[in-house]
């Protein structure tokens, strides 16, 4: 129950750390890409199948060091259903190999709409006789500006299917303030969302304090993030906003409690295009990658006490 799982791999692995798989052509090593060309022309099939082949090296490179992925929807949908049996094929190749796979979708509606979307990234549909999975992760990330109405038909699935979810309280973009900061009675709108979460969570409590509704919180407002963790004890924090965006180790430690648990810190861009960086041979990309995210690893349990 609750994020039990994500956190039993973050013991195991010793390393609170998810890799954001956002992949863009631009980032893959020219001879994947033009492979699948060559075969397939410049076409959208082509794209898709750079991109899974791209994840599915990275996957097999960090899986005994990283316990988690966090693919983002919107990656995979710009190429079309190409695109989407590219994020289907990576969720399933990445939980075969024992990682756990946070879907990014940010999904956010109501009633009969909103049931579908949860049958569709965290639970089954019916087909004839049946009962299949179309895309299995384990948790989704959602917005909660809908209220109880959205995020009902969710909790179903986190309590029957051992699933969870990410809510967005205070989200790691620049303008986030605009409307997450505004006060109602003195209190800050996304303080005011993390309380629903804990409220959301109540009932899915796990063996380790944490519910099954977590939040989506910035490594770019530390403050935030301390004030946060104070305020919401049982809501496990999904934390984007480390290394490209600007978020560093020691503000993303206010993020985790006296047990150096409580959160998982994000990084994409960094260690998918880390063989960039390193100006090494592109068609070691994976191993460059394994090598950021060792190092990210490093960087944020200096500062916490991981039990």
């Amino acid at each position: 129950m609750g994020f039990d799982r994500l956190i039993e791999k973050i013991k195991e692995t010793g390393n609170p750390s998810v890799v954001g798989l956002d992949p863009k052509l631009d980032y893959i090593p020219e001879f994947i890409c033009r492979k699948y060309m060559d075969e397939d022309g410049c076409s959208l099939q082509a794209a898709a199948r750079a991109i899974f082949a791209f994840n599915k090296a990275i996957i097999k490179e960090i899986c005994d060091i990283v316990p988690a992925i966090k693919p983002q929807a919107a990656y995979y949908e710009m190429y079309g259903y190409n695109g989407m049996k590219a994020l289907e094929d990576t969720i399933r190749y990445a939980k075969s190999k024992g990682m756990f796979v946070i879907t990014d979708g940010k999904r956010n509606d109501i009633g009969a709409t909103m049931t579908a979307y949860t049958a569709a990234h965290l639970g089954t549909v019916k087909v004839g006789e049946n009962e299949l999975e179309p895309f299995g992760a384990d948790a989704l990330t959602v917005n909660g500006y809908l209220g109880s109405d959205g995020i009902d038909p969710l909790l179903e699935a986190c309590k029957l299917r051992d699933k969870g979810i990410f809510v967005l309280v205070k989200t790691s973009n620049p303008s986030s303030g605009e409307l997450q900061d505004q006060l109602m009675d003195g209190v800050p709108l996304y303080a005011r969302m993390g309380d629903l979460c804990e409220q959301w969570g109540a009932d899915t409590v796990g063996a380790f304090g944490y519910s099954a509704v977590g939040a989506v919180v910035g490594a770019t407002y530390p403050e935030q993030l301390k004030e946060l963790r104070a305020r919401l004890p049982h809501t496990f924090f999904l934390v984007p906003g480390y290394g490209a965006q600007g978020g560093g180790a020691e503000g993303v430690a206010g993020a985790f409690d006296e047990n150096g648990l409580g959160a998982i810190v994000n990084s994409s861009r960094a260690i998918m295009c880390a063989y960039k960086k390193e100006g090494c041979d592109p068609r070691d990309f994976a191993k460059a990658a394994r090598r950021e995210a060792l190092r990210m690893r490093d960087d944020i349990t200096s500062f916490i006490h991981l039990k």
